[in-house]
């Protein structure tokens, strides 16, 4: 193997920092204690506690105190550039397929994490140094290099210097984005070229099709580890009669409620917890007060704290979660495992339901309680953002929801109302406060069970103080009162189908307090043909049912066995006998179905013949937009349009659909050419006795 020139290559590009006037930090010097705390707090390179030593620094800033760190590393061996996995992402650490052998250098076993990439290859080392400096410190963005060269002149200089420059940012989601201009000269980075360099920076936005694989791969991950971390409590058999499901989605609220970072809160570590055997001053109180002191941060009221800590404050306070085994208590075994493997996924500014994630992977394992009646059931994200454009959500919406579950249909309005807010307002102030107030005043949710309460409001903190007005109560008590002060304009629900009119009972007290707006609703089809009674026909009072879409019978992937249909309403405008309404059969959507336990979304939801496709034909015929495809048509029989009723007996898609019996020229061919088939055959035989 030729020997590696790292040292020389850092010298050459030390060299040109020099040569621009740019001051360069090496591996043992300290640009600031930010940064230096940052590297010291991450994981090492190879993923021990050591400290982390990038070849060269630098901290780029311009005339308005924008500071970016810049993180390269150097490497000096052929094809040491960079590695990237087979959808051209850096790699960072990965997983051992198989053990070493023996006498192996690195000894691992199958399963363990191989952090040869970041070691090995100088961009993957640098992002693992962005990364951290992202994560630990108060810097939002970072550039990060990676530099390698293989051959030297007779004076000892590289000849093939080769360079990859991106950019890591958290408003996108700590994806890196190529930034080409500095892979052929970093002349960039001299002070006279920042504003032009932050200008091309700033233009390195994710695509829509990166931000919702992102999400996909975000969701992804965040169930394995939700199912590593609940396998690992389902496994433990002292826990098994300590707790119950409740008790488990507490123990995960509550430590990742300790464990997030807040403005002006010191951030809880795993050192902060040190397993004390007493009753007053353990790992469980000091859990508790961190979430105190998180919710006051988080602007919460303080009725809300009060009823948050209340429910969460038995699970923490229980002896067999504090008390220390072999010098260490289960809460801090547990919060070990979601500070490293849960924390970081829900630090970003995507708004995926991710308490709903929580809630799905448990119920995956155990009923929930209350659940008999399969009342507690997650709406997929993919159907509730579906919803929310077909109820007309934008920036301007108010949105309630008196049946939220963890919250995913506010998760998703709010996603699509800062986009409309984010492409319609071009003034930063003025986006800044619109984004404030659709977070604090255009959201409204209602859930009578404590337990899924909490991750409703964990949900919305999570979007940034989204839980303003998130109620723990029975919204039949106080959807009168609720809706003289929020003028809602969105209506969305998932009920649960025990409740009267299989959940129409909800409809029928919301609407009643729009005058104006849409609503959407995820129902059992049934409801609609007259098991929603009397609230269908009185609903039909007051508002327009626009449309009915058969959902797959499949649709909660073994939760929930039924037949489900979307009825979308034009609220405060009474249905006339003669407005037609259109139903579409929705029940081949695209994806298929699996519901294996320790299986990931991307197995039990795989998207097999073009799903998005079929949302967004759907969307686009019922919005009066022009389908970009054709899988659901009125020629094909996918679509009808029809009138109803006024009875409210006649919604399903069933009761509108004609089978015409008529013979056609091709079914008389058919007929003709089995008898002709059956002739042959029989004379073949010698049997034809004409």
């Amino acid at each position: 193997m030729a020997k590696s020139i790292e040292e020389k290559v850092e010298e050459y590009y030390k060299t040109k920092f020099d040569k621009y006037g740019i001051r360069h930090f090496g591996k043992t010097e300290s640009i600031n204690s930010d940064i230096s705390n940052a590297l010291s707090k991450a994981k090492s390179k190879s993923g021990g506690k050591g400290n982390n030593y990038p070849d060269i620094q630098l901290l780029l800033q311009d005339n308005h105190s924008r500071r970016i760190p810049v993180m390269i590393e150097a490497k000096g061996e052929k094809n040491k550039l960079e590695k990237l996995d087979k959808n051209g992402h850096i790699i960072q650490e990965t997983i051992w397929a198989s053990d070493s052998k023996p006498n192996a250098k690195n000894h691992h076993k199958k399963g363990d994490k191989n952090y040869s990439a970041i070691t090995k290859y100088a961009t993957n080392g640098a992002l693992h140094y962005g990364k951290a400096i992202l994560q630990y410190s108060n810097y939002d963005e970072v550039l990060i290099i990676g530099v390698n060269g293989t051959t030297l002149n007779n004076n000892g200089e590289v000849t093939d210097p080769e360079c990859k420059a991106y950019y890591v940012s958290k408003k996108n989601n700590f994806i890196p984005k190529h930034v080409e201009e500095l892979d052929t000269s970093l002349v960039l980075l001299k002070q006279d070229n920042i504003s032009r360099l932050y200008q091309i920076l700033d233009n390195l936005n994710l695509t829509e099709e990166e931000i919702e694989a992102i999400k996909a791969n975000t969701e992804n991950e965040l169930e394995a580890k939700i199912k590593a971390i609940h396998q690992r409590l389902y496994d433990d058999k002292s826990l098994k009669t300590t707790l119950n499901t409740n008790d488990k989605l507490y123990v995960f609220t509550g430590l990742i409620m300790a464990g997030l970072a807040t403005n002006g809160v010191k951030r809880l570590e795993v050192s902060d917890l040190s397993s004390n055997n007493s009753e007053t001053l353990n790992d469980g109180a000091i859990v508790l007060d961190h979430i105190k002191v998180f919710l006051t941060a988080r602007h919460a009221t303080t009725d809300k704290i009060y009823l948050i800590t209340s429910l969460l404050g038995n699970v923490f306070k229980n002896k067999t979660m504090w008390q220390p085994l072999n010098g260490e208590s289960l809460i801090k075994r547990l919060f070990a495992q979601i500070s490293q493997d849960i924390i970081p996924l829900l630090e970003s500014n995507l708004h995926l339901d991710f308490t709903g994630k929580i809630l799905n992977s448990l119920s995956d394992w155990v009923s929930i309680n209350n659940d008999k009646a399969n009342d507690v059931v997650l709406t997929p994200s993919y159907v509730t953002h579906f919803m929310a454009r077909l109820a007309r959500t934008n920036k301007d919406s108010f949105v309630w929801d008196l049946a939220m579950g963890s919250g995913g249909f506010l998760v998703s309005a709010m996603d699509i109302m800062i986009k409309d807010a984010e492409n319609k307002i071009q003034d930063k102030v003025e986006l800044e406060a619109k984004v404030t107030n659709i977070k604090e005043n255009q959201l409204l949710g209602v859930e009578i069970l404590g337990n899924i309460y909490i991750l409703a409001v964990l949900n919305m903190i999570l979007m940034g103080n989204g839980s303003t007005h998130m109620y723990r109560d029975d919204s039949h008590n106080l959807y009168t009162q609720l809706g003289k002060n929020f003028p809602a304009t969105v209506f969305l629900l998932n009920p649960p189908y025990s409740a009267e009119g299989k959940g129409f009972i909800f409809v029928q007290e919301a609407l009643s307090q729009m005058t104006e707006g849409y609503a959407a609703i995820l129902i059992q089809e049934n409801a609609g043909s007259g098991n929603g009674l009397p609230y269908t026909k009185n609903i039909l009072k007051d508002n327009t049912l626009v449309a009915s879409i058969r959902m797959p019978n499949d649709l909660f992937s073994g939760k929930a066995s039924v037949q489900t249909a979307i009825y979308v309403f034009k609220v405060a405008e009474p249905h006339d006998k003669d407005n037609l309404v259109t139903f579409i059969d929705m029940s081949e959507d695209g994806y298929t179905r699996q519901n294996r336990k320790k299986s990931s979304q991307e197995v039990n939801l795989r998207n097999t013949d073009h799903a998005k496709e079929r949302y967004a034909e759907v969307e686009a015929i019922l919005l009066g937009k022009k389908p970009q495809t054709d899988y659901y048509t009125e020629k094909n029989g996918k679509v009808i349009k029809d009138s109803i009723s006024l009875e409210g007996n006649d919604w399903t898609f069933g009761q509108h659909q004609v089978i015409d019996t008529t013979p056609t020229e091709d079914d008389f061919k058919k007929v003709v050419a089995e008898y002709l088939g059956w002739k042959v055959e029989q004379l073949l035989k010698g049997e034809n006795n004409d």
